[in-house]
């Protein structure tokens, strides 16, 4: 039996944009903030100043940081779901092709994830035995196995985000034209912000999760503009 969204369950909607808040919060700050909070030596050049700055990070905090952001991403993603069916209130063509980017998303997140964690351990073991090819070894980890998923990964959030920005701004949702904002590339402004706040640990813990600033945007901006959209006859 094929589902009826025409009429949204705003209530449902609702819960999900609050459980995705959560995700969100438990993606940022037990899987990004908890793998990025460090200084870079600005000593360094390049890619030594880049895993300068993960040099402290215990093999622990990186386990934690994996699995807390594995959890956390893929919560976060199920809840774009009440996204999905804002959408699909006014138009299945946008809510199909949003669906597709969503559940690569889904696939794929947690993956991209793990594997930028598994870069940063690869790189802190090897520098213990060898610190001459640690980033030689980082880099070589990252092209096999973290690149690959990423350009998938980002493929599909660009299909997702897009369709989402696309819909809101042609009125394919109850909610106001403007509310096109609340996407997950909202996170980018994080990064912009934080590398104009210089080199401290907390600042370079919130660029890590731009992302999950960008659902925690997202999910909230949302949720408070749930009134106005119920409103929208």
């Amino acid at each position: 039996m094929q589902t009826d969204y025409s009429k949204p369950d705003w209530d449902r909607i609702a819960h999900l944009f609050k459980l995705g808040i959560i995700a969100s919060l438990l993606a940022l700050i037990g899987g990004d903030m908890l793998l990025g909070w460090g200084t870079a030596d600005l000593s360094l050049a390049g890619m030594e100043q880049y895993f300068s700055r993960y040099r402290d990070v215990s093999d622990t905090r990186i386990f934690l940081a994996a699995t807390l952001g594995m959890i956390g991403i893929s919560v976060e993603s199920l809840c774009y779901f009440g996204v999905y069916r804002v959408i699909a209130a006014k138009s299945d063509k946008y809510a199909h092709a949003y669906r597709a980017g969503l559940i690569g998303m889904m696939i794929f997140g947690a993956f991209c994830h793990v594997m930028c964690c598994a870069t940063i351990y690869i790189h802190n073991a090897v520098k213990r035995i060898n610190p001459d090819v640690a980033i030689d070894e980082a880099l070589r980890f990252a092209k096999l196995f973290l690149v690959p998923v990423s350009v998938i990964f980002f493929v599909f959030f660009l299909i997702m985000n897009i369709v989402q920005i696309v819909a809101f701004a042609k009125e394919k949702t109850p909610y106001p034209k403007w509310c096109m904002v609340f996407t997950m590339l909202i996170g980018i402004f994080d990064i912009v912000i934080m590398r104009m706040v210089g080199n401290f640990a907390w600042a370079n813990a919130l660029s890590t999760g731009w992302l999950s600033v960008g659902s925690l945007i997202t999910f909230s901006g949302l949720l408070l503009n749930i009134s106005k959209a119920k409103g929208d006859k």
